[in-house]
């Protein structure tokens, strides 16, 4: 299985292979003819970054079939989406900050991210299929009551961008197969997420598509894909750990 990662290394952004808990470090461009170098290190000993420098995360509400079933909802016609801004990236291993003059209640959402490989716009279905390089874990933190905090306009946008609000990592897997891919999360140990990619309305393929359609995907982007039911608040000091088959797991502590 092919795993790709980002490492702080002599104080630089590094990327490399996973290789049997060995960070092989690369250069050149992860999506484009990468080099394995001879410097290599034990993972145990990384110091984890992002797993690659999104241009940004396009994110999805109501992509959940039983999600939208518990809320009355219908599958929309095209994915609802919205972006996620480069302040909120945030590595494995990392503190998810609660936001300043803000008291309500911070969910966690365990979600699939689709890794853009290649500049894709307009893409067919099969254009999208070959564009995507990988899969990582995603955290879309949410502060749910600003949302609807004003009744003229729903507050998408600072509801999802506060910094520190889309860990992601710990790898980008680029050959694992999506019909064997359960989406878990734990909150400080215990299992409160646990779903299939058949529970979403629209697959990693088909999102690509549509997305590709009316906006520039470039090399690192990604799709969030949405998430299943569950989603729960964090309190201060606890543990949020998103489990994905053949990723792993993208673990961060809740504090403010």
């Amino acid at each position: 299985m092919a795993q790709w990662i980002g490492v702080q290394h002599n104080g630089e952004y590094r990327f490399g292979k996973l290789v049997e808990e060995m960070v092989v470090l690369c250069t050149g461009s992860m999506f484009e003819s990468p080099e394995e170098t001879d410097e290599t290190f034990p993972l145990n000993d990384a110091v984890l970054d992002l797993p690659c420098s999104p241009t940004k995360v396009v994110a999805l509400w109501n992509n959940s079939r039983g999600v939208a079933m518990k809320q009355g909802l219908e599958k929309p016609d095209i994915p609802l989406v919205f972006i996620k801004t480069s302040n909120t990236y945030l590595p494995s291993g990392q503190v998810i900050k609660k936001p300043n003059n803000y008291d309500g209640r911070v969910i966690f959402e365990a979600e699939l991210g689709i890794v853009i490989g290649r500049e894709v716009y307009n893409a067919s279905q099969m254009e999208a299929a070959e564009s995507i390089f990988g899969y990582t874990c995603i955290n879309d933190v949410t502060a749910t009551q600003i949302i609807d905090e004003d009744d003229n306009f729903a507050q998408w946008t600072r509801a999802k961008n506060f910094n520190t609000f889309t860990p992601m990592g710990p790898v980008i897997s680029s050959d694992i197969k999506l019909t064997d891919v359960n989406i878990r999360a734990e909150l400080n140990g215990r299992e409160r997420q646990n779903y299939s990619l058949n529970d979403l309305f629209f697959w990693p393929e088909q999102l690509v598509h549509i997305i590709s359609s009316f906006m520039t995907l470039y090399p690192g982007d990604i799709i969030s894909c949405g998430t299943g039911l569950g989603a729960l608040p964090m309190r201060a000091g606890m543990q949020i750990d998103v489990k994905i088959d053949g990723i792993g797991t993208l673990s961060n502590t809740f504090s403010k």
